[in-house]
């Protein structure tokens, strides 16, 4: 069965960037678009959904507003439809709960008709100057082909962990991204060990450190040496701008892979207020000298972990700065060790469409297209070694949507912000009116 209709694009996942662009694309006209994810319907990391957890952007970076604060899919107007916009007014709280972040979503998604869940696709063929989609409908049970003039891929990334997690070591052994259908069981247990620096971390450790009977021996360990703070100065702030993107795009390869690391230093910690929590309660907990049964340790590489005969875990480490090798015993290992792009193997179909650097990796442009030889093919956090590791923050996904879109059109249908930063981040002798003395 196929549809004849050639749409002017198809969208693969409907993750926030993807629906961003579905709501950006939904008043334009001349465009034809439709979406497509395997998933029932939208659920935004649901094993992470803690009633009191926030977002670490404000309100603006919904799917719209920082393309088009007029557009019907904005946060506000969802707090309006739904009868919470003065609730939220009087919170006067610019970071929405993570709970309600999924539910505006939901939402969205709800009332746009090109997105289409329960629909995966299987394949990618280019013929005729059209790109053929097979989809299959999960529901139905069915196979239907689309066609499109243009691809963005929004399949976005997938829970990472070490290659020594083996089929072995699974049962209690898993990713932050399944902690909440975990949870009664870690609460019942003698010891957790969590593992992690980042930010998912410090919420699983946290939610645990608050309801944990006294009997259950709570553990964290990381690897850097320090639980760093995520930097959100506002000059700082200025590095998720178009102007730090089109500085970070220039510079040469190995440049990038150097300025990626400063940057996880920057982004990929812990929010402030949460770390301070943490002690707090820790504090709490110990008052009259009562032994809070929790241990904390940094600069401690994890290495391996094996089942022992009792059921239980070892796992064995580093103590990066003493270089010395420790072990330690746990009945559930929750590991926070982050997410990684996936390439989807339906794009082996269209390959020699897809443009790439020596090393395999996608050869994204500036204006995130990967086409190797006409720009009909879009990617969605897919581009960090080109565009800096910003492309993860939910607040350049109107930006880069309205760099698809425009492209898309043929037309500037959404304003794009050259320079909003008041720092340079490079030195330009036009640009600046100054004197270069060395080219490196």
């Amino acid at each position: 069965m196929n549809s004849t209709k050639i749409y002017s694009v198809i969208g693969v996942g409907i993750g926030p960037f993807n629906l961003g662009l579905a709501a950006l694309i939904d008043p334009i006209e001349e465009l034809s678009a439709i979406f497509f994810d395997q998933v029932e319907a939208f659920d935004w990391h649901p094993g992470l959904m803690l009633d009191y957890v926030t977002l670490q952007t404000p309100f603006l970076c919904d799917c719209v507003s920082m393309a088009d604060p007029t557009n019907p899919y904005s946060f506000l107007n969802f707090l309006k439809q739904t009868g919470r916009l003065y609730k939220f007014f009087i919170r006067e709280n610019f970071y929405i709960l993570r709970k309600e972040y999924n539910l505006y979503c939901k939402w969205v998604s709800q009332q746009l008709s090109s997105c289409k869940f329960s629909h995966r696709v299987s394949s990618l063929a280019y013929k005729d100057g059209v790109y053929e989609v097979t989809v299959q409908n999960l529901k139905e049970n069915k196979s239907v082909i689309y066609y499109a003039e243009n691809l963005v891929l929004g399949t976005g990334t997938k829970p990472t962990v070490p290659e020594f997690v083996n089929e072995d070591v699974k049962n209690n052994v898993f990713h932050t991204s399944d902690y909440l259908y975990k949870k009664e069981e870690l609460l019942e247990s003698t010891s957790v060990t969590i593992i992690g620096s980042g930010q998912s971390s410090a919420e699983v450790f946290y939610d645990l450190l608050q309801q944990k009977p006294d009997n259950l021996r709570l553990k964290w360990y990381t690897r850097p040496d320090r639980l760093f703070p995520m930097e959100y100065s506002k000059l700082t702030l200025e590095l998720t701008s178009p102007d730090f993107v089109d500085y970070f795009f220039n510079m040469p390869s190995d440049k990038q892979k150097g300025m990626l690391s400063s940057q996880f230093s920057q982004f990929k910690g812990i929010n402030y207020d949460l770390i301070n929590e943490i002690y707090d309660t820790l504090y709490m907990m110990s008052v009259g000298d009562k032994e809070v049964n929790v241990k904390i340790q940094p600069n401690s590489q994890l290495d391996d972990i094996e089942k022992d005969i009792n059921g239980c875990y070892t796992l064995q480490f580093t103590q990066v700065e003493q270089e010395r090798k420790f072990e330690d015993t746990s009945e559930y290992v929750v590991l926070g060790t982050g997410y990684k792009y996936s390439e989807p193997k339906f794009l082996q179909g269209i390959s020699e469409r897809i443009s790439r650097k020596d090393n395999g990796q996608f050869d994204v442009s500036r204006n995130y297209n990967i086409g190797a030889h006409a720009n009909d093919i879009f990617v969605q956090n897919a581009e960090i070694h080109t565009h800096s590791l910003i492309s993860t923050d939910l607040g350049m996904g109107a930006y880069r949507n309205s760099h698809i879109i425009n492209q898309i059109a043929g037309r500037e249908v959404y304003k794009i912000e050259k320079r909003i930063a008041f720092q340079d981040f490079g030195v330009e002798a036009k640009k600046h009116n100054v004197k270069i003395l060395e080219e490196k």
